[in-house]
């Protein structure tokens, strides 16, 4: 699947040069870009001033089809592969929570159940787009409900990934508040603000960089203290809203190939426990990477330096 979306971004990105008849190691493509597309000169500040941040809002207005449902595709997988796991592995799911928490046989098979509807459910909803704020909502739940079970409230890489993927959830709900909004108040002007949405915007771009605070190491190499002040000050901008397109489409970048190499779980053999953790790990990066690529597409909100910056 990741295969196919970076097939897909580069073959939007040569689209968008093609359309121009323009060479991209040329500076003229970003300026043509700007200048062709009045929309592209609009969301300038959200994209960046930089030329890497201009041609990135000219392959985004090419792609504005086709990503938001790879963004979806990304963010639910990891519910939708911790779904599949409570049904495959049945028995072992529940005979783990009846010797973690002693709760006995019904109780614990209430819990897989309970694990295994709500996420398919939760998934086929927000890919179809019915119900979303319910789906947010059930799948949240979700979440609280594992952080408890699986002690994941005491480990704080775990409970850092977890508030990561709730951001993501937080981001899918503003954008099924715009939608709603467009299909009440089709073709009328805006009368103001949607603050709710923005403020959701904002809790949910502060959680999701929790996941790159889980990257960060105190190891005294090169390679380590460079990923650390690079990572520090993209996480920095898509906070606070600053160049935000453009921060996290390179966040998108280098987290992608983080998880292709620290989470390889296809290279582990099955009957090995570690194969579940890295495929855990694997997936729940994958839906936040679906947060930061809805960032990526809805922009940062109203609560935003890029948003401010229009005003000035």
């Amino acid at each position: 699947m990741i295969m196919f979306g970076s097939f897909v971004w580069a073959s939007l990105w040569e689209k968008c040069v093609a359309t121009h008849g323009l060479d991209p190691s040329q500076l003229g493509l970003l300026s043509s870009c700007r200048r062709q597309d009045p929309e592209l000169q609009a969301s300038g500040a959200g994209c960046g001033g930089w030329p890497c941040g201009r041609l990135n809002c000219c392959v985004l207005r090419k792609g504005k089809r086709i990503l938001p449902h790879i963004t979806r595709v990304c963010l639910i997988s990891t519910f939708l592969e911790d779904g599949l796991r409570m049904w495959f592995q049945w028995s072992e799911q529940r005979e783990y929570m009846d010797i973690s928490w002693g709760c006995g046989w019904f109780l614990a098979t209430m819990f897989v159940l309970i694990n295994f509807v709500g996420q398919l459910g939760g998934c086929a909803m927000v890919l179809l787009r019915k119900k979303v704020p319910i789906a947010c909502g059930i799948l949240f739940f979700i979440v609280c409900l594992q952080t408890v079970a699986y002690s994941i409230l005491w480990d704080l890489q775990f409970l850092f990934r977890n508030l990561a993927l709730v951001g993501a959830l937080l981001l899918v709900l503003a954008e099924s508040r715009e939608d709603e909004g467009r299909g009440l108040f089709a073709g009328l002007p805006s009368v103001g603000e949607n603050k709710p949405k923005n403020y959701l915007q904002l809790a949910g771009r502060i959680l999701v960089v929790f996941m790159f605070a889980t990257l960060l190491r105190l190891e005294i190499s090169f390679m380590q203290i460079l990923q650390n002040i690079v990572g520090s000050v993209l996480m920095v901008l898509v906070t606070i809203g600053y160049k935000t397109k453009l921060s996290a489409s390179i966040l998108v970048v280098w987290l992608l190939i983080l998880n292709f190499w620290m989470n390889a779980w296809w290279t582990i053999p099955s009957y090995k426990p570690m194969r579940d953790f890295l495929k855990y790990d694997f997936f729940q990066t994958l839906s936040v990477i679906g947060g930061l690529l809805m960032v990526v597409t809805q922009g940062p909100g109203g609560v935003s330096m890029d948003e401010h910056k229009k005003k000035w």
